[in-house]
């Protein structure tokens, strides 16, 4: 009869571990199996070089990102200029050294599995 190696772990964004709020945004984190899961809505109007960008004291986002966008349309300038722009629905790798920017009137969310750890925690 087959074993399962490891213990069964749940959680969810109903009651998260942590929120990090921020100007026109928020990432709520839960914990599992180790790793930070983040879920994090930004509002229209958000850019992240000037609503975390105070925050992370670096000239781009230097966190990567793997993640699910659920909802919006968000815009990606990586350092080296290129764009991209992904809606709800895509899957995201997203390397560090980026501006993002959220386009027209709807929220981005996004499910973000890499790099939550540190992202726009605020220094204490």
């Amino acid at each position: 009869m087959p074993t399962s190696a490891g213990k069964f772990e749940l959680k969810t964004f109903n009651s998260p571990e942590e929120v990090r709020k921020f100007d026109k945004g928020k990432v709520e984190i839960v914990n599992v199996a180790g790793a930070a899961i983040g879920r994090a809505t930004f509002e229209p109007g958000w850019k992240w070089s000037t609503c975390v960008k105070p925050i992370a004291k670096t000239n781009s986002c230097q966190a990567a990102h793997y993640g699910y966008q659920v909802s919006g349309t968000m815009t990606t300038r990586m350092d080296d200029g290129t764009e991209t722009t992904s809606k709800a629905g895509d899957v995201l790798k997203i390397p560090s050294g980026h501006d993002a920017w959220v386009v027209g009137k709807e929220p981005v969310v996004v499910i973000d599995f890499q790099d939550m750890v540190d992202y726009a925690k605020q220094s204490k």
